[in-house]
């Protein structure tokens, strides 16, 4: 912690701030600002965490590096520097699968590294074989018709991903950043060439769009999913992919007999 209050002065500066403005961004007041810079105290784990994602820079570094001297990396991939995950234990130390439902989301991009607001979610243990002891897994409760079919309020069962090199073309994950919140997509790493994801969507009534690197906050790849909207029986509701495709096949049928 030797440089972390030589470091906040030094970003604070660097980006023409006063005390007051950065408090402001960060959610403290001004003296806790002068507190930090001047060592006189030092920020929970959750005002770290503001602080290093508002200077786009890990808490690693914040922390041990000299900023006014050292250089440092904003982005993060292989997830070599620290990178907090918060998990709950039961009393046999073994660990516990944490819920975060739809009405949990708001809060967690906040409170996803703090251990008072993890404990504070559904947490349970699930006896599958396919899910291992050695990992840390997490269902997220998902919104929206994006990702069809599966259907607003299904449970997405994820595994913790620290290292982000690992993302597979087109395979689904959640995806936690502080202006998108908890999102479910496929992504495409695009980060060789412009430090971005690009997230995809099942339903072609959505775009793709991208993401910087250095607005993720956790990765998480999906494995499977919980739902409670059982399937209509109704043969006669053609699915919205096939709808979708049916008109693309009729389309190809009619620039063949125009050409």
């Amino acid at each position: 912690m030797d440089y972390l209050g030589l470091n906040i002065k030094h970003l604070r500066k660097s980006k023409g701030l006063t005390q007051s403005e950065l408090a402001k961004n960060i959610g403290v007041n001004r003296a806790m600002i002068g507190s930090y810079e001047e060592n006189r105290a030092v920020p929970k784990l959750s005002v770290l965490q503001d602080i290093a994602y508002f200077f786009s820079i890990s808490i690693d570094d914040l922390i041990k590096l000299n900023l006014d001297k050292d250089s440092f990396s904003a982005i993060d991939i292989n997830g070599s520097k620290l990178r907090i995950i918060t998990t709950v234990v039961d009393k046999e130390d073994k660990e516990l699968i944490t819920t975060v439902p739809i009405k949990a989301s708001a809060g967690y991009t906040n409170g996803y590294s703090d251990p008072e607001f993890v404990e504070e979610l559904p947490h349970f243990s699930l006896p599958l074989t396919e899910l291992s002891k050695e990992r840390t897994y997490r269902f997220f409760q998902i919104k929206g018709d994006s990702m069809l079919p599966i259907k607003s309020g299904s449970y997405i069962i994820c595994e913790y991903l620290a290292n982000w090199e690992n993302i597979i073309d087109n395979q689904p994950y959640i995806l936690i950043s502080k202006d998108e919140g908890i999102v479910y997509k496929r992504i495409l790493n695009n980060v060789n060439k412009s430090e971005e994801f690009i997230l995809k969507s099942d339903n072609p009534e959505y775009e793709a769009y991208t993401i910087k690197i250095n607005e993720v906050l956790e990765i998480w790849k999906a494995l499977g999913f919980i739902s409670f909207s059982l399937p209509e029986s109704d043969s006669n509701n053609l699915d919205i992919n096939k709808l979708h495709n049916m008109i693309l096949d009729l389309k190809k049928d009619v620039d063949t007999l125009k050409s």
